[in-house]
């Protein structure tokens, strides 16, 4: 269940949102391997002369950016898995943004499986009622 905050440098731009939020959901099955039905993108936007690196704007760099923040549970991925995510994501970004600044950040959070969920359910939950379901284990043994 990935929840995924994309800040992009720029003016709001609908079409681009679009784009963005697909190329990252795609990045997000494909890579980390995740379900893609409850894979979250919000898109925001935020002008380039609001945007810094190194007390310099955007606009003074004449460059672009954007930050992304993804939430994931926690131990579901290995090193190599987040890596090989963060290098697509800055790379696909790279393309639909155009040249952007090297300080361009996606971060990784992951959430112990017990501490959030969605249907009012934890992750935790779900992956134990699953288990149960798939195994016919007996709810008093687990």
């Amino acid at each position: 269940m990935p929840i995924i905050d994309l800040k992009v440098s720029g003016q709001e731009d609908p079409a681009l949102a679009q784009q963005l939020a697909t190329q990252i959901s795609r990045l997000t099955k494909e890579v980390l391997k995740k379900k893609s039905d409850v894979t979250v993108v919000t898109v925001s936007f935020l002008p380039d002369h609001l945007w810094f690196i190194n007390s310099l704007s955007l606009a003074e760099l004449k460059t672009k950016s954007f930050h992304l923040n993804i939430k994931i549970s926690d131990s579901t991925n290995l090193k190599l898995d987040k890596a090989e995510y963060i290098e697509a994501v800055h790379k696909s970004l790279g393309t639909l943004l155009g040249d952007i600044h090297p300080v361009s950040y996606t971060a990784i959070q992951e959430m112990k499986a017990d501490a959030y969920g969605y249907e009012g359910l934890t992750i935790e939950y779900k992956y134990i009622n699953n288990q149960r379901k798939n195994d016919s284990i007996p709810a008093a043994t687990i």
